[in-house]
């Protein structure tokens, strides 16, 4: 596993550095090719996943327990919270938080309603949809693993369907195909990091934004999570996660009471009214027209191909925080209550800078159309005219960022980790720090390769890599139904 995984890894970085053009049309063809062929397939499967995992958590198996009987939960609930947030959530919230209701000012005449609102839509990019996915991966493998025994590996999902098979070949695939998954998804969140970060060194300190820097900053932050990966779950990541999760608080705080409070509870309050009201309309949106296809691969099937990605990575490290929690437990934990808590962060963010936008000309649409990756900064130098405010604000949005990087990366590396080793809890520390490694590779091979249109070039790769990966979510759904049904028919209500 972790030869194959390997040699194909050092395959991808290899062709994007020595044939960047070659490579870079090969992805866009193929992408294409995925968003018009596949877009009603992703958006299928989200919609599915999410109405099963529901029906799941109240049904009788809702009170089933993820672990061997007599198991308690290991961690408290403000740690279990902080990191599957941590974990979950990564870098995104505040590369896109700001940018993606500028973006959502022009959508398909699909997604219009008579009382529209631009963070609706964002809405439907970060909550129950996508952290459903995230509830059936961590549920299954929790369920096969420390229920049924089995490694911990995707593999193990498959049983009810391939049996003793999923020791051979086939539960080989399944684990490689995962292990990209996983390294990609991870791989685009560390690339948009380190030019979010890049952004933010050069607003504060006028470092320059270049390939170089972040293929830099990239290296460093990496050096740190091998760091942190080799001290496991219970030392480095909880202990950065509850810090980041505290530090992040304390930012959206702040931005809440400088930025225009009353207008951001209003926009909520509105827009996830909107969002609870239309979820199954703009949630089963497709589009037909060409325009239409161009707005959806960019936006939706990206972000829906992108959990996808992140699922197993983000699925097993939940698996591993959560035993001897119930079924019920999971669902709620990890769909009702983050989408509750990222649409309120997303919506300061977004929020205040639609805010900005209308106050200053456009000054965020200027911004995002220059380099996406400044708006955050942009907003925090617009927000307030005290430069000390601005100055602490920077430092504590970088520092932020940063830890987000770490722990998205150091948790990746540890679930990389458990599947190329055959489902082992404790493999050997220096497996680890070469998988850790190899995300900062590709996250920089694919900087060099993109260019100028790295952005781009991150969500082509991204989007090709869901697609394998989206077909195994639906059959990973129908083997936790056959397998609950099998083991808990005696279960009541």
């Amino acid at each position: 596993m972790s030869i194959v995984s390997a040699v194909l890894v050092f395959g991808f970085i290899f062709l994007a550095v020595v044939f960047p053009e070659v490579t870079t049309s090969s992805f866009n063809i193929a992408k294409t090719w995925v968003t018009t062929k596949f877009n009603l397939w992703f958006v299928i499967v989200v919609n599915v996943v999410f109405v099963s995992i529901i029906i799941l958590a109240i049904s009788k198996y809702g009170k089933v327990t993820i672990g061997y009987k007599g198991d308690k939960p290991n961690f408290s609930r403000f740690s279990w919270y902080a990191m599957l947030f941590s974990a979950g959530i990564g870098i995104g919230i505040f590369f896109y938080g700001i940018a993606e209701p500028i973006f959502n000012l022009n959508i398909p005449d699909g997604l219009d309603t008579s009382s529209y609102s631009p963070l609706t839509t964002m809405y439907l990019h970060w909550g129950f949809h996508p952290w459903a996915v995230y509830s059936l991966v961590a549920i299954a493998i929790g369920y096969f693993s420390f229920n049924k025994g089995l490694p911990v590996t995707i593999r193990s999902l498959f049983y009810p369907i391939l049996k003793d098979r999923i020791y051979g070949i086939y539960g080989d695939i399944i684990d490689t195909v995962a292990v990209l998954s996983v390294l990609f998804g991870l791989s685009t969140s560390l690339g948009l990091g380190a030019r979010q970060i890049n952004a933010g060194f050069n607003s504060v300190f006028n470092l320059p934004i270049s390939d170089s820097v972040q293929v830099i900053l990239i290296v460093v932050i990496t050096f740190i999570a091998t760091l942190s990966v080799v001290s496991g779950i219970s030392k480095g990541i909880r202990i950065l996660s509850e810090i980041n999760i505290k530090l992040s608080s304390l930012l959206f705080l702040f931005i809440l009471i400088i930025g225009p409070t009353t207008i951001i509870f209003q926009d909520y309050f509105f827009a996830f009214y909107r969002y609870l009201i239309d979820i199954f309309k703009i949630g089963s949106f497709v589009g037909n027209t060409e325009s239409d296809i161009v707005w959806q691969s960019g936006m939706t099937i990206f972000y829906w191909a992108w959990w996808f990605s992140w699922s197993p990575f983000v699925g097993l490290f939940i698996a591993r925080i959560s035993r001897g929690r119930t079924i019920r437990e999971i669902v709620f934990g990890v769909t009702i209550i983050p989408t509750l808590v990222i649409t309120f962060v997303m919506t300061i963010l977004g929020s205040t800078g639609l805010y900005l936008n209308t106050t200053y000309d456009g000054i965020m649409t200027s911004a995002i159309n220059n380099d996406l990756a400044t708006s955050l900064f942009v907003m925090i130098n617009n927000i307030t005219s005290n430069e000390i405010l601005i100055f602490i604000l920077s430092i504590m949005s970088l520092v932020a960022i940063i830890i987000f990087f770490v722990t998205s990366s150091d948790s990746g590396s540890l679930v990389v980790d458990n599947l190329t080793s055959g489902g082992k809890l404790n493999s050997p520390k220096t497996q680890r720090v070469f998988w850790a490694c190899m995300e900062g590779l590709i996250a920089a091979s694919v900087l060099v390769l993109g260019g100028s249109n790295a952005l781009t070039t991150l969500q082509t790769i991204i989007i090709i890599t869901g697609l394998p990966f989206s077909i195994m979510i639906m059959l990973i759904l129908i083997s936790l139904i056959m397998q609950l049904r099998k083991d808990n028919k005696e279960v009541k209500i």
